[in-house]
This record gives structure tokens, C-alpha cells and sequence, in this order.
């Protein structure tokens, strides 16, 4: 197998003598699949470009593979998974016949990238749902409705072994640096060799998630059967001056994946947690007990407070329950935060 991370040179301390930003990594950022496009349609699969940020690339002969959706830029501002991409994307066209799945990249928010921004209006990873509330006029509503078009093209013909990793970086500091949400409605299979390949990955904890926020991964595993999940890669960084020696134990796993290699032994054992409380924040006089310095995954005992909206206290019902993305600036309605409690 290629290491596609093998000529990357890691982000320097100093960003002064940051490395600029790779002609592959630019043209990914702009959705730019031209290149690559071509090199895998000269190798013969059937290539399709059927919106902007959106490449899909099949066997010709229609032979049943693996499909396999990779999504990064769903916020525009989480940069490290488009370098990653970038560079697997463009090492695996290089040697274009050892592509061994179907393959969709997508790059979610392209206004956002542009602009360096989490997002333009509204949040893309709440808009996967069939309402969509005060979100329904947000300037990345159109977007959303663009990639559920193109994942439901992408699913329609595919066979039984779907996969969706929808690449992230969290906003704040964590104590699992790398962790992942993955949708309880999964089917045992497909679940168990997800796990397995998180683990391979280096995902150092796991959250089952028993009911959707409108996200995309969680679309992809309740409407097109994929063993889907958020993966959450360390912090939000700019484009050109990621570590990316912080990311080699998911390329590595991404990149035996897209050319079928047999799994791989875990680099970690990842803990597993479930949702004990999701805290949706009702009006805006929403307020959180701690402060934006808190961690993901800090622990907080039976009884404490963890947040209150008007005559609504938010408490922690368990023992011991964990914070994972506590955000008191969404919307009205949407979650602020999820309480997580470990189950293995």
C-alpha cells in the first residue's frame, strides 16, 4: 500500500515558514477535480461530475463493488481533512487501477471555504433532515439539498457494503484529541467492521448516537443503509498549515479502504460511549454552567448543573456524564451540547 502522507512535510511551529498550500490541496479547497478526474477516466472507470465539489468514480462495467462516500469542508473552516483527502486523492489517481470501491468525494460548504468560515448563514451539518425549521432559509439550504441529491444518485445502484466518513475537526480542545459519532441504527455488520476500522484509524473514543441532529452522516446511515460516521480529527486549523503528521493513522486507514486492503490491526482500543441527553437550547436566554475553555469530554457528576434556559435546568441524571460539543451559540431549537456516558 502507498502511504499517501509519505511526502507531506508536517506544518511547522513557526506559521512564517508554513508550507503553502500543494496545487492538490488548492484544487480540492476550490472543488477543482479536474485533474484527477481525468487521470481515473484515462484508467477506464465511469467518472462523473454531477455538481460543483462533487466527484464520483465507479467501475465501467458496472461490477458490484464497495461504495464508499468520503466528505470533507462540510464547515468550512475544518481544514485538516481536505489536506488529508487531497493528498490520498491525488497519490490514489496517480495509480488510478488500484482504486478497488465505487467512490464519492464531496466538499461540503464551498462558500464557506472560500471565505474561511465555519459556515455562511447556518449550520450544513443540521440541514440533513426532512424539515428543517428556521433553517429552511438559510443561504446553505440549496447546498444540503445538493448532497442529498447526489448521495441518493451515488446509494441507488450500489450494493449491500456502503460506507460514509464525513471528515471533521472540532471548534475545541478535547481529552479523546480524536473521536467519533456513529448512528445506533447502523446494522451489526456494518457497525462492527466500522469500529474496526475507527479503531484502525486511531479513534480514540466513539459515541453511539441513538436519534439524528440532521446531519449528514447520519442521513447517509437512516436513508441509504451506509456504515457512516462523523469522524472528529483533532482541532479546526487553516488551510496549508495543518499538522498533518497528526492525521497518519487515518490516512492510512482511509487510503487501505479506498484500495481494499484487508483490515488492519487497531492502533487503539476506542472507547465506547452512548448518549445519556441531548441539550437543546429552547430560547435565547440559554446559558451553559461552564465556560468556552471547557473541553469535549470533561466529566461532570450526578446533580450538576450543566445548563439553564429560562425555567428549563439542564442536570446530569447519571453517576457520571461526559460534555461533547458544548455550543451555546447554535439556534433556537437546535442541540447545544450532547451528555455522554461510557458504555465499553
Amino acid at each position: 500500500m502507498v502511504n499517501a502522507m509519505a511526502n507531506v512535510v508536517p506544518s511547522a511551529a513557526n506559521p512564517d515558514t508554513a508550507p503553502a498550500v500543494s496545487e492538490a490541496v488548492r484544487a480540492l479547497a476550490e472543488a477543482d477535480f479536474g485533474t484527477v478526474a481525468q487521470r481515473f477516466a484515462g484508467a477506464g472507470f465511469a467518472v462523473a461530475l454531477p455538481a460543483p465539489g462533487i466527484l464520483q468514480i465507479k467501475a465501467a462495467d458496472g461490477r458490484q463493488r464497495a461504495s464508499v462516500l468520503v466528505s470533507v469542508g462540510v464547515h468550512g473552516d475544518e481544514t485538516g481533512p481536505i489536506e488529508v483527502v487531497a493528498h490520498l486523492l491525488e497519490a490514489l489517481s496517480r495509480q488510478a487501477q488500484s482504486l478497488a470501491v465505487n467512490l464519492m468525494v464531496c466538499v461540503g460548504n464551498l462558500a464557506a471555504i472560500r471565505a474561511g468560515k465555519r459556515f455562511i448563514d447556518a449550520d450544513l451539518n443540521r440541514m440533513f433532515r426532512a424539515s428543517r425549521g428556521s433553517l429552511a432559509d438559510a443561504a446553505e439550504a440549496e447546498r444540503a439539498d445538493t448532497l442529498i441529491a447526489a448521495t441518493s444518485a451515488f446509494f441507488a445502484d450500489a450494493g449491500p457494503v456502503r460506507w460514509h466518513l464525513d471528515l471533521h475537526t472540532a471548534i475545541r480542545p478535547s481529552l479523546y484529541p480524536t473521536f467519533a459519532i456513529v448512528p445506533d441504527l447502523i446494522a451489526d455488520e456494518g457497525k462492527t467492521k466500522l469500529l474496526h476500522w475507527l479503531g484502525e484509524a486511531g479513534i480514540g473514543a466513539v459515541i453511539m448516537n441513538p436519534q439524528s441532529a440532521g446531519t449528514y452522516s447520519y442521513y447517509s446511515a437512516e436513508h441509504h443503509g451506509a456504515a457512516a460516521s462523523t469522524v472528529e480529527l483533532g482541532r479546526v486549523g487553516t488551510l496549508g498549515r495543518n499538522d498533518l503528521s497528526l492525521f497518519a493513522d487515518v490516512a492510512r486507514a482511509l487510503d487501505g479502504l479506498l484500495r481494499g486492503a484487508a483490515p488492519g490491526a487497531a492502533t487503539v482500543e476506542s472507547h465506547v460511549f452512548k448518549v445519556a441527553q441531548e441539550i437543546i437550547k429552547l430560547s435565547d436566554d440559554f446559558r451553559m454552567a461552564f465556560d468556552r475553555a471547557t473541553q469535549n469530554f470533561t466529566a461532570l457528576k450526578q446533580g450538576e448543573e450543566i445548563a439553564r434556559d429560562g425555567a428549563t435546568v439542564y442536570v446530569v441524571r447519571h453517576a457520571e456524564e461526559l460534555v461533547v460539543f458544548p455550543n451555546p451559540d447554535v439556534r433556537v431549537g437546535l442541540r447545544a451540547g450532547l451528555m455522554v456516558v461510557r458504555s465499553s
